[in-house]
């Protein structure tokens, strides 16, 4: 039975859909107060249904169902006089028909929001209906603020957001490098169906936050973007007091001493006092505001300074204690190591130059004075190949050049190496035919032993072999 009567339900909503579209009306319409706003409603095909009567039924939300205007083709337009409408809804043709029984509703209000249902009475199908949903924007009026709050430790509200007389409710967000909560949205309906929120911002508030920071975005279907409402924290706290100026260095005789009493609060310190421990201030001494100039430190100056300063909320002070020195304490100077390295930097510096153009300058010097690297080809002797002496591989070791192509004179090797013995052979000397010396030469290189041996002491003008030339 259970089963059965839900899929008897199930058909019966089915139906009841597929009747429901052949209602052509509009699923949604959104106005602002004080419009016109219109409501359509179609029965284009009603097939073999004949239709009879449609009326436009008011139904808000929680409330009972109200009719707020009937059309028969017989009995013409009517609107009930007990409808939360009546005078300001009527057909959009007049006479109106059952093709086109839109309507119109003048001068909306946030209370006209609901269900508007457009049901054809149709025979012999019965009735046939199409609902519009009639959403009413509002646009809120929005505001931010921060709120004047005392440093403690205790969390309280340091600023407030509200966005009021929307609909719908608006979004409410916040922006700010506190370390605070959000507390949860308030919403409040009104009379006139709109809604009001409000968002408030917690926070511990500590004299260092006092004028920071924050920021409230509140968004809203009516506006084309975001409103941001920037503040700035304020935090009351009494005042924060610091003597400044004292160096530890006020020695007998010091003219240029003195003290200021610097001070923060909010509200702002009105009054600053200055007195010692002993209750006496020094004759020295000359009291300038929130400043205390001493002319000349002497004995007297040897006591404890107190500065109070004072505002609504309360006072705060600072004390200092000042030892007179028989003379001024010793300037700190640079440290010993720190000169010594700067020292030897220079040293090295100076080295490294030094080094680098002894270098530059020896290398020039030895550049112009070294003698040329190249070594001169040997000494060469021709002999004809009758004439060549037969001389043993062990006797002798001197390898020997010969020339079979040229039968000039060698050149003297002692020009490269001695300009002032070189002798240049004048024109008569080069003009002398070639004198054979062979058989002298042989004869004078043949010793006792019956070895033939190469004289060094050849004459000017014949071939002979050096000696190696040592460069």
């Amino acid at each position: 039975m259970n089963m059965s009567g839900l899929l008897s339900a199930l058909v019966f909503l089915f139906i009841q859909g597929l009747l429901a579209d052949r209602v052509r009306v509009e699923p949604e319409v959104v106005s602002y107060p004080g419009q016109t706003v219109t409501l359509r409603c179609q029965f284009p095909n009603p097939g073999e249904n004949q239709l009879t009567q449609v009326s436009w039924i008011f139904e808000q939300t929680d409330a009972e169902r109200t009719n707020i205007a009937v059309f028969h083709p017989n009995f013409g337009a009517s609107y009930p006089a007990k409808s939360p409408l009546s005078g300001r809804v009527r057909f959009v043709s007049d006479p109106p028909t059952l093709d086109n029984p839109s309507i119109q509703i003048k001068e909306v209000k946030m209370t006209d929001e609901g269900r508007y249902i457009c049901e054809y009475a149709t025979y012999p199908s019965g009735n046939e209906q199409g609902v519009s949903s009639l959403i009413m924007l509002a646009k809120p009026k929005n505001m931010a603020i921060p709120i004047t709050v005392t440093a403690g430790t205790t969390p309280v509200i340091v600023a407030r957001c509200e966005s009021s007389n929307g609909r719908p409710a608006a979004t409410i967000t916040w922006s700010t490098t506190l370390n605070g909560n959000v507390t949860t949205p308030m919403k409040t309906d009104n009379p006139d169906n709109t809604v009001t929120i409000q968002s408030n911002y917690m926070l511990a508030p500590q004299p260092a936050d006092n004028g920071k920071d924050i920021s409230c975005i509140v968004s809203h279907r009516t506006m084309s973007q975001p409103e941001t409402f920037p503040m700035k924290l304020v935090v009351e706290y009494p005042p924060q007091v610091q003597i400044v100026g004292y160096d530890n260095n006020w020695y007998r005789g010091r003219t240029s001493a003195s003290l200021t009493c610097q001070s923060n609060g909010n509200p702002v310190p009105t009054t600053v006092t200055w007195r010692t421990l002993s209750g006496l201030m020094p004759e020295t001494v000359q009291v300038q505001e929130n400043r205390l100039a001493v002319q000349k430190v002497d004995d007297t100056i040897n006591t404890t300074f107190i500065c109070e300063v004072r505002n609504s909320l309360g006072y705060g002070r600072d004390q200092i204690t000042v030892f007179v020195r028989e003379s001024p304490m010793p300037m700190k100077g640079a440290s010993t190591g720190g000169i010594i390295g700067g020292i030897l930097c220079v040293i090295i510096l100076i080295a490294v130059i030094a080094t680098t153009i002894v270098m530059v300058r020896k290398c020039k010097r030895k550049n112009i004075d070294h003698p040329p690297t190249h070594k001169p080809p040997p000494p060469m002797k021709t002999y004809s190949d009758e004439d060549r002496p037969t001389i043993s591989k062990p006797m002798y070791e001197e390898r020997m050049y010969y020339e079979t192509d040229k039968g000039e004179p060698m050149t003297d090797l002692s020009a490269y190496y001695n300009d002032k013995d070189h002798h240049e052979p004048s024109w008569e000397d080069k003009q002398t035919p070639y004198h054979d010396d062979r058989d002298e030469d042989e004869a004078g290189m043949m010793g006792e032993d019956g070895i033939y041996h190469i004289s060094s002491s050849a004459t000017r003008g014949s071939s002979f072999m050096s000696s190696a030339v040592i460069v």
